[in-house]
């Protein structure tokens, strides 16, 4: 069984969670972690808590940011337990396990990203993936550390796997594409990776700036709604294509019309 999903954590502060998370991981057949700007790694307290799964450790990758974590996928789930100013379109860990079977069976790379110990992710680092994820825990008492989290994400990912290996692939959770509230692309196109939406959205915001739609000064949450707005969408090649062609000409027009050069730079662009 090929499960390709990615787990990623974001500042971790405790060495043994990481530890805890590479044994969580490889008791469901998950192997790919990156660890974002860790407190402390690599650490004793990790390689005594990883137990049997020392190897997960030692093919980790450490990264700075985010942005660097999810370069390469097409789908991310944000682990979160609380509700935001913008909400993100959630999924309970079920549906996020058969999504994520689903969109790695169809080529995707799927990551789902764990947030510090203390106050989990932030709603900017939210903003960069496509969907939320929650665990539903009971309501008097629903806290889990990073790595119970991550044995929950695990296994369910794991058995939608497994239901999938025991089915025939055209009968394989059609509700899926219903319930993930993220579209499934039915055709053979390329979805585009997290690093191609992070110049998308910079290229975005430079055109709303340079037509006067966005003030840098007082942005009132337009680029949070866009990212929430296209994330959802999750554009593939074709579609990236025209919305950069578009966002170009916006710009050779706005300097054309100030009477600028064009490719000179604006005030506040």
């Amino acid at each position: 069984m090929n499960i390709t999903t990615r787990i990623i954590l974001v500042n971790t502060s405790l060495p043994a969670n990481i530890g805890s998370t590479a044994r969580a991981m490889k008791t469901m057949g998950l192997a790919d972690l990156v660890l974002v700007a860790p407190k402390l790694f690599p650490h004793a307290d990790a390689t005594a808590l990883a137990s049997g799964a020392s190897d997960l450790l030692a093919n980790a990758r450490v990264v700075d940011t985010l942005e660097e974590a999810i370069a390469d996928c097409q789908l991310v789930f944000g682990a979160s337990a609380r509700n935001r100013t913008i909400n993100l379109p959630q999924v309970d860990a079920r549906t996020a396990g058969r999504a994520a079977q689903a969109q790695g069976a169809a080529g995707a790379k799927v990551a789902f990203v764990f947030g510090r110990e203390d106050r989990g992710l932030s709603n900017e680092e939210l903003q960069l993936c496509h969907s939320h994820v929650f665990i539903p825990t009971d309501s008097e008492y629903g806290v889990l550390n990073v790595a119970a989290a991550v044995q929950v994400l695990s296994y369910e990912t794991r058995m939608a796997h497994v239901e999938a290996d025991a089915e025939p692939v055209s009968h394989t959770h059609p509700e899926v594409v219903s319930e993930v509230p993220v579209t499934l692309v039915p055709w053979d196109e390329e979805l585009v990776s997290g690093e191609d939406m992070a110049q998308f959205y910079e290229h975005c915001e430079r055109a709303l700036v340079a037509v006067g739609f966005l003030d840098r000064d007082n942005p009132r949450q337009i680029m949070t709604r866009l990212r929430r707005l296209y994330g959802r969408t999750r554009l593939d090649r074709p579609e990236y294509n025209l919305l950069r062609g578009f966002y170009k000409r916006v710009l050779e027009l706005a300097d054309s019309l100030d009477g600028r050069p064009e490719g000179r730079p604006r005030r506040g662009a």
